[in-house]
């Protein structure tokens, strides 16, 4: 019985190495991306803030409408903020480096989203948003002198929206195979 020899390790060429180490090391060019990213959530905390101080303000000038339309906006800004925060880490973790917490406290969702969990995520706060921006424009429907365009517009990006959102359900049900959901997320939870 012939006996093989262990196989030695072959050095790549010098120019392959150089390209392999230049295409690993890009994506830190996205860090940047998600230091801008940053910024623009605080740019949504001092809007914010600044709506937020003038409803304080203005609260006894306010209709019942006025204030639920100003609610609705306030948490409109608030889902904005968490997609920019879900993009910041999970595109981060997933596509830069793993974040080093140390002895602070790691969100759970951190470890469990991956690019797959992250487009759901994503879409889903789209729909949130959207649905909030219909349901604004139908608390002002009174605005509108009984053209409906604006409203309809609205609607129908609102639908294009869910059924994006259960398409790509879908398809990501069909491309995870016959695993179930839970083993998904031991998958996801043990990455």
């Amino acid at each position: 019985m012939p006996t093989s020899k262990p196989k030695t390790e072959e050095k790549a060429p010098l120019a392959e190495t150089i390209i392999e180490v230049l295409i690993f090391n890009s994506r830190w060019l996205m860090a940047p991306f998600y230091v801008g990213l940053i910024a623009t959530l605080f740019l949504l905390f001092i809007k914010f803030a600044a709506l937020l101080f003038g409803y304080i303000v203005n609260i006894n000038g306010m209709t019942d409408s006025d204030v639920i339309l100003a609610v609705l906006t306030l948490i409109d800004l608030a889902f904005t903020g968490n997609l920019v925060l879900i993009v910041i880490f999970s595109g981060y973790e997933n596509f830069v480096s793993k974040i080093n917490t140390g002895d602070h406290d790691r969100p759970d969702w951190m470890t469990k989203v991956d690019f797959s969990g992250l487009k759901q995520k994503l879409i889903t706060s789209i729909v949130a948003i959207s649905a909030i921006q219909v349901l604004k424009a139908f608390m002002n429907i009174d605005k509108y002198g009984g053209d409906n365009t604006k409203l309809g517009w609205l609607v129908g990006i609102h639908i294009v929206f869910v059924i994006s959102m259960l398409v790509l359900a879908m398809s990501d049900r069909l491309s995870a195979g016959d695993k179930s959901p839970a083993e998904h997320m031991d998958k996801a939870s043990k990455k």
